[in-house]
C-alpha cells in the first residue's frame, strides 16, 4: 500500500510523509520524484506538478487534490482516470472563515472608505447600518461557505446564498439556478464569491450582475479571478454604483504591475492568502477516503468531472 506525494504546497513533504504513515498502518509514502515501481502506487496526493511527468500508474485507486478549486486539474489531459477527491475539512476551513468574516466586517463598517478619507486627511463620520439591517450574500453554498454563513447569522446579519441547485434544508434563504440569480443579486449588499470556476461561472460577476446589485454594494472575491470581469468592476466602482471590492484572487496571478486594479481607491488587493490550512486539518478526510475506496464505500468530496467541482 503506497502513496505518492506530488509536491504538496500545504506543509512539507516530510511532514505529510510522517503524518500519513503514522495514521495508516502499513502505508508507504514516497516523495516525488522517487516513484519507485509505478505498479506499487495506489494513491497520489496532488500539489504543484506537471502531470505530464507522471508515469502510468496501473493500480491507482484514488487521487487527492490539495486545491480547493480543481478546474486546472480537470482541464489537464494528463490527469489519470482514478476517482479524484478534495481534502477540505468537513467542518469547513477556519482560516478561510476568519478571512471572509474579516472582510465582510470591513465593508459593513465602511473601513475602505475611511482609509481613503485618511489618505485625504479627511475626518468625516459616515452613516452605517446595524448588522440586522445588512444582507450578506454568498455565491456558492458549499462546505466552505456554510461556516461563514453560520457565523454571520450568529452576528445578526441577514445572510442569503445562491447555488446551482436547491438547498431545501438550509437554515438561510438559498436562491438557486439561473431563475434565482437576479433576485439574489438584488438583495446582496455585500456579495462574497465562493463559486467553483466552471464554464458556467466564468465571468459571472460582470456589468449585468453589478447593475442588479443594490447601490453602494460591495464585492468580495474568494473564488477565482476569472469569475470577475475587471473592466466591468472598475466601471461599476467609478460610477458609484458599487462602493468597494476586495479581491483575494485575480486573473492572472500575480496581478500584473500595470493593472488598474492596483491603484483604484475602492479596490483592496490581497495576494491569494485567504486560506492557511495545515496537515492536521486535511489528514482525517484523506485517511477516511482511503478507507472508503478500499471498502467500496461512497467517497467524501468526490469531484464530479461533469459539473467541474
Amino acid at each position: 500500500m503506497t502513496m505518492l506525494l506530488l509536491n504538496p504546497f500545504r506543509g512539507t513533504n516530510e511532514g505529510w510523509q510522517a503524518a500519513l504513515q503514522d495514521a495508516v498502518d502499513g502505508l508507504e509514502v514516497r516523495i516525488w520524484p522517487d516513484v519507485g515501481n509505478p505498479d506499487d502506487i495506489e494513491y497520489i496526493m496532488i500539489g504543484r506538478i506537471d502531470l505530464a511527468e507522471l508515469p502510468a500508474l496501473p493500480n491507482l485507486k484514488l487521487m487527492v487534490s490539495l486545491y480547493a478549486g480543481v478546474e486546472g486539474l480537470l482541464a489537464n489531459p494528463n490527469l489519470p482516470g482514478a476517482p479524484l477527491v478534495k481534502a477540505e475539512p468537513m467542518t469547513g476551513d477556519s482560516s478561510l472563515t476568519e478571512y471572509a468574516v474579516t472582510h465582510v466586517l470591513r465593508h459593513h463598517r465602511n473601513l475602505p472608505a475611511y482609509a481613503a478619507q485618511q489618505a485625504r486627511h479627511e475626518w468625516k463620520g459616515l452613516p452605517h447600518k446595524r448588522a440586522a439591517e445588512r444582507t450578506v450574500g454568498f455565491l456558492g453554498y458549499g462546505l466552505l461557505s456554510k461556516p461563514m454563513a453560520d457565523l454571520l447569522t450568529y452576528m445578526n446579519f441577514n445572510v442569503i446564498a445562491w447555488a446551482r441547485t436547491p438547498k431545501p434544508d438550509a437554515p438561510i434563504d438559498v436562491f438557486h439556478g439561473p431563475g434565482g440569480f437576479d433576485d439574489f443579486l438584488a438583495a446582496a449588499e455585500i456579495a462574497v464569491n465562493m463559486l467553483p470556476l466552471t464554464t458556467d461561472t466564468e465571468g459571472i460577476l460582470n456589468a449585468a450582475a453589478f447593475a442588479k446589485m443594490p447601490e453602494g454594494a460591495a464585492v468580495i472575491n474568494l473564488g477565482r479571478g476569472a469569475h470577475v470581469i475587471d473592466a466591468d468592476l472598475i466601471a461599476a466602482l467609478d460610477t458609484g454604483h458599487l462602493a468597494a471590492a476586495t479581491l483575494d484572487v485575480t486573473s492572472p496571478e500575480p496581478l500584473p504591475p500595470e493593472s488598474p486594479l492596483w491603484d483604484h481607491a475602492q479596490v483592496t488587493i490581497m495576494p491569494h492568502v485567504a486560506r492557511r490550512p495545515n496537515i492536521s486539518d486535511s489528514l482525517p478526510l484523506i485517511v477516511e477516503n482511503m478507507r472508503r475506496v478500499n471498502d467500496g464505500a461512497p467517497l467524501q468530496q468526490l469531484v464530479d468531472r461533469d459539473t467541474g467541482y
